[in-house]
């Protein structure tokens, strides 16, 4: 399995959970697992997701991402989970 942590962050608006999760289908990216939270008006949601099926690049994957962001008004970030874990050690 190879995992991403993906996380969405910005203003909430109607859609940003369909569009993200549309993108992810559409490559072969399979969720494991889903947070989501609206906070005063703040979109926040994190994904962890298995992107061993899917026949883009990661690159690929993070551009279009940011791209959806961008049409969305949210900042999207996607790395490998093992980056993830040593950026977020104590």
């Amino acid at each position: 399995m190879e995992k991403v942590i993906i996380s969405v962050v910005g203003k909430d608006t109607v859609g940003i959970i369909a569009r993200v999760c549309t993108f992810l289908a559409e490559s072969n990216v399979n969720i494991n697992d889903i947070s989501q939270t609206i906070i005063q008006g703040y979109f926040n949601m994190m994904m962890i997701a298995d992107i061993s099926d899917c026949a883009m690049p990661l690159t690929t994957i993070q551009q279009n991402l940011d791209e959806i962001g961008e049409s969305l008004g949210v900042q999207i970030k996607c790395q490998r989970e093992e980056i993830f874990d040593k950026m977020h050690r104590i």
